[in-house]
């Protein structure tokens, strides 16, 4: 297993390569980038001082921002954001950060990105695990219900909730939550900004605990909703499938109760495809399904930051939450597979293809 593991963390390295080649091509081909904002606000004409952020118009390959600006300024300004090099210079540049874990400075928040990521990041772990948690809580028990008593009225109904929890999108049952229960039009019970209040600080340690978890309510139910689906149906077919084979049969004619099938027999083969689910979970909570969430609820976290850094073209903040984001999500999938023999010590990693 441990040289699996090594295998997997080398090939990391080229796979974090392409994905960084790929995204600075493409970003650097993007019309309306650092140096046509920065000259867009000068002259108030688009960029981020406009309305809605419009990107900057370019004409015959000329930003019309750049029009009645000293050509020494916008020299400058290129010199400022590093466009002043070429682009295979600013590409090697780059990667030689990079590899120091050298992500450089905001261009318009005046800060190390690395500094950034540190920041935003306890908010974007804090909303991903405790709808992680909540969403196995709901769905590991429901599931094994849902196999243990397939086609009574209870797998039926339960069916109906789980696919209309399936059916509507997360940000979706976030404006409805809002609208019912944010003060939107109905009740006003859970705040809908931030994740803590404006007195936090002043608070005591159980208040703040409390504070805490109020606001956590309504962004923490949006993203199980969205997720609780998959899993419970994964764990009730993985389930079904497992209670229907042979041996499941022969354990029950030897007189083994069921409750001693489930766990002694049932539970850890059917626990196998569960755990195979489990780092995409993992990286559609932390990493994709917070960044609407985060936006809606105005949550200072890595989604909302990585969402206005590409609406502004922060391109150091932009790669840098990009490396970050794959960077964890190929971790995960590698904590994933070693789940895998934890759940069942006889899988072999030495013969397995990568």
């Amino acid at each position: 297993m441990l040289a699996y593991s090594v295998r997997r963390l080398l090939l990391m390295v080229p796979t974090l390569l392409c994905i960084l080649l790929v995204n600075f091509f493409i970003v650097q081909a993007a019309p309306g980038g650092p140096v046509e904002q920065a000259m867009a606000r000068l002259q108030g004409i688009g960029g981020m001082g406009a309305p809605g952020g419009a990107a900057v118009e370019t004409v015959g390959g000329e930003s019309r921002a750049g029009r009645g600006l000293d050509p020494a300024l916008i020299a400058e300004i290129e010199r400022q954001y590093g466009f002043d090099k070429p682009l295979n210079e600013r590409l090697w540049l780059m990667l030689g950060n990079y590899a120091r874990l050298d992500f450089g400075e905001s261009f318009f928040r005046g800060a190390k990105v690395t500094d950034l990521i540190l920041e935003k990041l306890p908010v974007t772990l804090s909303l991903g695990f405790w709808a992680m948690l909540l969403t196995y809580l709901i769905s590991l028990p429901l599931g094994i219900a849902k196999a243990v008593r397939h086609g009574s009225r209870f797998d039926i109904w339960s069916s109906a909730v789980i696919i209309i929890g399936h059916a509507m999108p997360a940000f979706l049952f976030a404006l409805m939550l809002i609208v019912v229960f944010g003060g939107g039009s109905l009740l006003s019970w859970f705040p809908v900004r931030g994740l803590v209040s404006e007195n936090f600080a002043e608070l005591s340690v159980a208040a703040k605990v409390v504070d805490y978890f109020w606001h956590l309510v309504l962004p923490v139910a949006s993203l199980v909703i969205g997720s609780f689906a998959t899993l419970t149906i994964l764990t009730k077919n993985s389930f079904l499938d497992e209670i229907t084979r042979q041996y499941v049969v022969t354990a029950r004619a030897k007189g083994f109760s069921e409750r001693d099938v489930l766990q002694r027999h049932v539970f850890r083969n059917a626990m196998l495809l569960i755990v195979a689910g489990l780092p995409q979970a993992l990286i559609t909570l932390l990493l994709g399904g917070s960044l609407l969430i985060e936006v809606i609820f105005s949550l200072d976290g890595l989604g909302r930051l990585s969402y206005e850094a590409a609406v502004s073209r922060d391109y150091p903040v932009v790669f840098g939450t990009l490396f970050i984001f794959t960077l964890v999500g190929l971790l995960i999938r590698l904590l994933g597979d070693l789940c895998y023999r934890l759940v069942d010590p006889r899988l072999d990693f030495n013969t397995r293809a990568l």
